[in-house]
């Protein structure tokens, strides 16, 4: 399977243990991830229309140092699946997501035709983050409560063969009583272990239809503990399961 992302760095948390952790449960899966800190469904409809190259091309997670536009990573190979997401700090705003949503759509489908488009949905702050007072959100649960309509707009608008429930996973480690450092390492991105790893499963299951629970990857950038890996695989499958209605 061959994925690519236009996407930002809420891609870079979700694909970066992916291809590693699906060859664990014997899953064949290639991630190509567009990458601009920040970037906003706005900004990828202007660059497709410019066909900038301002992209930072990651391959299976790592960072390959080369810059690319939108046009030439969709040529590059045939996709099996593409995704879009909106930036974090529009991610609440559905206003914010058309007409560019829409355009992104009739242009992937026009230089990559057989792939099929999946939304992927972000995540919610840190609890207690500058991030959340700033946008007037008490907590995490607060947040995610807009993300989670907003992108079910997109997915309708666009008419996505599927919906990758990230923020879905992160917002159940939360109700776990996950939180902090454990799920973030700054105001807004997942942690290194949990958070990330939580991610790759979500994306390994939704996409492959994987047994997670099986999956013996151990090759984290930070220690994870059992409880964590277990945790991870929780919320994964449990995200899985209720984004099962958005799949076609």
């Amino acid at each position: 399977m061959k994925i690519l992302s236009i996407g930002n760095s809420f891609s870079v948390d979700a694909t970066r243990y992916l291809s590693r952790a699906a060859k664990r449960c014997g899953k064949d899966i290639t991630t190509v991830n567009l990458y601009i800190g920040g970037c906003s469904l706005y900004t990828h409809y202007i660059n497709a229309l410019e066909d900038l190259p301002k992209y930072a091309l990651h391959f299976n997670g790592d960072d390959t140092g080369f810059l690319v536009s939108i046009k030439q990573a969709l040529i590059s190979r045939e996709f099996d699946i593409v995704t879009l997401q909106q930036a974090s700090h529009f991610s609440f705003k559905p206003e914010s997501y058309e007409p560019y949503t829409a355009f992104l759509c009739e242009y992937v489908k026009k230089y990559c035709p057989k792939a099929k488009i999946f939304v992927h949905q972000t995540w919610g702050y840190r609890n207690g983050s500058g991030r959340l007072l700033h946008f007037g959100f008490e907590n995490h649960a607060k947040m995610y409560d807009l993300v989670e309509p907003a992108y079910d707009i997109m997915y309708q608008n666009c008419n996505a063969a599927g919906l990758i429930p990230s923020g879905k996973a992160m917002s159940l480690l939360d109700s776990y009583g996950f939180s902090g450092d454990q799920t973030h390492r700054d105001d807004i991105h997942v942690s290194l272990g949990l958070g990330r790893y939580t991610l790759a499963l979500t994306w390994l299951e939704y996409l492959t239809g994987a047994n997670i629970a099986e999956c013996d990857f151990c090759d984290f950038d930070v220690d994870m503990s059992d409880v964590e890996v277990m945790t991870a695989k929780k919320a994964a499958h449990e995200a899985c399961l209720w984004a099962q209605k958005y799949k076609k």
